[in-house]
C-alpha cells in the first residue's frame, strides 16, 4: 500500500499506472500478450504527456497494437475503468 511521500511518490502517473497495470496482469495469471484493450483512469490529466493510457499499458509489456483509452471522471476514473471493462 502506498503512503505519502513513500516510495512511489517519485513515479509520473503513467509510471504508476505502469507499475499497476504489469501487476494486475501477474496477479491475475495472464500474459501480457493476452491482454486485448487497456483502460487507465487518470484524475488530473494535465502533464502527463500525450497518449497516457498507451503508455503506461507498454511499459507494462502490452503489446503496443492492443488499443487502450484514457478515462478522466475525475474521483469515478477507475470504477468507470473497471465498469467498461466487460463491456467489451
Amino acid at each position: 500500500m502506498g503512503r505519502f511521500q513513500g516510495g512511489l511518490s517519485s513515479l509520473t502517473a503513467t509510471d504508476l499506472g505502469a507499475v499497476a497495470i504489469e501487476e494486475a496482469v501477474k496477479r491475475a495469471g495472464m500474459a501480457a500478450d493476452d491482454i486485448d484493450f487497456a483502460y487507465l483512469g487518470n484524475v488530473v490529466a494535465a502533464g502527463v504527456g500525450q497518449v497516457p493510457a498507451r503508455r503506461a499499458a507498454a511499459d507494462a509489456g502490452i503489446p503496443l497494437t492492443v488499443p487502450s483509452t484514457l478515462l478522466n471522471r475525475a474521483c469515478l476514473s477507475g470504477l468507470h475503468a473497471i465498469h467498461l471493462a466487460p463491456q467489451r
